[in-house]
């Protein structure tokens, strides 16, 4: 992979390599290499020479899991295009915003959420509209187009002029979650994303042989984790992703599963937790699973020995951000060290750093920061972010973290997320992973609150397995917690917030 000077390469290497084998499979569909290169190729040379749209130009992809997503954003990627990867589930407001600040030219989505764009399009400067199916749509501004029509008319085009990137260019804008303000876009270039799929490649081939294995893809490919992880890392190694269109939907989750004998499985700990919960995922044949990922959120012991006790896998859990393409750590297969996020990837630097920006004591803890190909060349258009972010080539994480004695990295918590208890610091994640191993606790979310005497207090909001009640879960805390970690207020929930990645929301507890 590293004789690839640009994503193009890449794209057309893997598809000329694995040409016959399955790339993806979404709702009963499959897709071959040769059939992605075929049609992203036609829908390139439509891009090229019929949209209007000229290199450079930012084109929203608001998909989810389904063949279309790989097929436009290889697309756009060989015809010069930024991939600007979009939330289906935003609201018009969050669009307006996501479309304006990066200046989106065309978007493609599904008919059915063309009535969101309708209220916002004239006050964007979007001019082409593209839709995987061209039926009962509302009138909006600028081309209606279908997605399968287009590939068509680019078969009768002109061969297509592969667009030669530098490493240095920008191939995608990912915008972060927003949870510390208004959303901003990490600018990744064509070598950002190529040296992370090389650095994942690295690991994953001690476990898995090229062109042989078959994953179960269920987190949303607009996220930086699915995109460049299923997308680019394990495409380029010729596997078979199959894309799950809606993770919530558990039950549809599992009948898409069934058919396939599944060898990788990348998720998050949410989702861990509610299939191991699901009779119809417990009966399916795992006898082939080697390897399964976790990233976005802290993995908790009671997750990953769940999982162990349903699938006889490991769960190898990793670190990373928007801003860093996005794995910076990994644990070593079948080596884990569960409640750590691993060691640093090649040509990674990883280090403890305290509030003055310098390197902290062997074992002491601090702010993660990072260094490496992988991270982001700055944020779109706000050099002021960009400025706080980055010191001597490092990137500022916002987490902290320690180094364990194994050499292992492991988080403690969000800067921002810490609950200062008379002068003591409480750490949310340390109090949740307590909280969830608990038999009768199935998960569990800590924020801080004002406190007229201790300055800030512990509250857990906590879905329950079985009934227990608040004195139980306070007295199981008081023999695992010191007296200030230990939660003041306990709310019983029937759900957590969750992000449409399945990532509890805290920010929306402290509402």
């Amino acid at each position: 992979m590293n004789t690839h000077d640009n994503l193009t390469q890449l794209i057309d290497h893997t598809c000329q390599t694995y040409a016959d084998l399955p790339a993806y499979n979404s709702a009963g569909k499959t897709l071959t290499f040769s059939d992605v290169e075929q049609q992203s190729r036609y829908l390139a040379q439509w891009f090229q020479q019929h949209s209007g749209l000229q290199v450079g130009d930012r084109i929203a992809i608001q998909l989810p899991n389904i063949v279309d997503y790989p097929i436009v954003t290889y697309a756009a990627l060989r015809a010069g295009l930024i991939v600007v990867n979009t939330n289906p589930l935003y609201t018009a407001r969050e669009m307006l915003h996501q479309f304006n600040d990066a200046g989106v030219k065309a978007i493609v989505l599904l008919d059915g959420l063309a009535d969101k764009l309708t209220t916002i399009i004239d006050q964007t400067s979007i001019n082409t509209v593209i839709v995987t199916a061209a039926v009962g749509l509302p009138a909006v501004k600028g081309t209606q187009l279908s997605l399968p029509e287009l590939i068509e008319q680019g078969e009768q085009l002109a061969p297509l002029k592969a667009h030669n990137a530098n490493r240095d260019d920008i191939a995608v804008l990912q915008y972060t979650g927003g949870t510390t303000g208004v959303a901003k876009a990490a600018m990744l270039s064509h070598g950002n994303i190529l040296a992370n799929a090389e650095q994942m490649n690295e690991r994953f081939a001690e476990i898995m042989q090229p062109g042989q294995e078959t994953g179960i893809c269920p987190l949303p490919l607009y996220h930086i984790y699915a995109f460049t992880v299923n997308m680019i890392g394990l495409f380029a190694m010729g596997q078979f992703n199959v894309l799950i269109p809606n993770p919530r939907d558990l039950d549809a989750l599992v009948k898409q599963v069934e058919p396939h004998t599944i060898n990788y499985f990348s998720g998050i700990n949410t989702l861990f937790i509610g299939l191991c919960m699901h009779p119809g995922f417990k009966a399916l044949d795992f006898s082939q699973l080697k390897m399964t990922v976790s990233g976005g959120a802290a993995l908790t012991h009671a997750a990953a020995d769940a999982w162990m006790k349903v699938t006889g896998c490991t769960i190898t859990e990793g670190y990373g951000l928007s801003e860093t393409s996005p794995v910076a750590t990994l644990n070593d297969f079948k080596k884990e060290e569960i409640g750590s996020i691993g060691r640093p990837l090649s040509n990674t630097v990883v280090e403890i750093w305290d509030e003055n920006d310098q390197p902290v004591a062997e074992g002491q803890s601090g702010e993660i920061v990072v260094k490496g190909p992988q991270v982001m060349m700055g944020y779109w258009q706000r050099q002021d972010e960009t400025d706080k972010c980055m010191k001597r080539g490092f990137f500022k994480t916002g987490d902290v973290g320690l180094q364990l004695p194994s050499g292992n990295y492991k988080i403690v918590d969000r800067l921002k997320d810490m609950i200062i208890v008379s002068g003591f610091n409480v750490y949310p994640n340390e109090v949740e992973n307590v909280l969830c191993q608990h038999p009768a606790i199935c998960e569990a979310a800590v924020i801080g609150a004002q406190d007229e005497k201790t300055g800030e207090r512990v509250c857990a909001y906590i879905t329950l397995k079985e009934p227990i009640d608040e004195q139980q879960v306070t007295d199981y805390c008081r023999e695992n917690l010191s007296a200030y970690k230990v939660p003041k207020s306990i709310i019983f929930m029937e759900e957590l917030p969750k992000s449409t990645v399945g990532k509890i929301l805290r920010r929306e507890l402290r509402k």
